[in-house]
């Protein structure tokens, strides 16, 4: 990812819905459009010729009726070339053996045409957060941690709070969790919040589970690592 944000390369040979996907992209805090190219040879070039560069391309938002081949066919090639960014499928095609195909081949998520804006804004939203949830080095804390950075992908936030979490708390510990950079205990997050090192335990945990907030090892001089939570969702 460079410094500009995720990197992003439309491929759709409707230039109407080009133009109206490469906005929706620009428009997206923490993404930008490297360019739109209208067909699977301008595509594998672009990102040839942009790795040769240096400056590979994250994501490939893919329509998977080209003019000259098929979209998945591209995701192929592109991996036997070694290119590693990631594919988000935009396409009219609702056949489910088309779906299996596509994440066989290496789609991260499915978009069924038309969709609105929102929509797309919603999958580009998970779509960054799942890459930052993974955007340390070194190895998962355990399972839990994997299948977080995988939901974020795919599970939709929740609408309502479990039971026993209120709206106005929820808040406090999100804004107190996105004021500080380096992420934060529960017993730091707790008494920033003003509430007991239990309960923002429990409000922390929640903001992990709907994708806004991840949970990391703090390694301390002596004894067993502390987790640090660090907030990763929109202000």
């Amino acid at each position: 990812m460079s410094a500009a944000g995720i990197s992003v390369l439309v491929v759709e040979d409707d230039p109407v819905a080009a133009a109206a996907h490469t906005l929706y992209v620009e428009r997206e805090p923490g993404f930008h459009a490297a360019a739109t190219v209208h067909s699977c040879a301008d595509a594998l070039r672009f990102l040839e010729r942009a790795r040769a560069d240096g400056r590979p391309v994250d994501l490939v938002l893919l329509d998977l009726y080209l003019p000259d081949g098929h979209g998945l066919q591209l995701c192929r090639t592109l991996r036997t070339a070694g290119h590693t960014g990631d594919v988000i499928a935009v396409t009219s095609a609702r056949d489910l053996a088309m779906v299996r195909q596509a994440v066989s081949a290496g789609v991260v998520q499915y978009l069924l045409k038309p969709f609105s804006a929102a929509a797309l804004h919603d999958r580009l939203e998970r779509y960054a957060r799942y890459r930052a949830s993974l955007g340390r080095t070194g190895e998962a804390v355990g399972q839990d941690e994997v299948d977080q950075a995988l939901a974020l992908l795919r599970t939709p936030e929740r609408s309502t709070l479990p039971k026993g979490l209120s709206a106005p708390t929820l808040e406090t510990v999100a804004a107190v969790l996105r004021e500080a950079a380096a992420g934060l205990s529960a017993a730091a997050a707790g008494a920033a919040a003003g509430v007991s090192r239990i309960t923002a335990r429990r409000y922390l945990e929640h903001l992990v589970d709907t994708g806004r907030a991840v949970r990391e090892p703090q390694y301390g001089s002596v004894g067993r690592p502390e987790l640090c939570y660090r907030w990763t969702g929109r202000a």
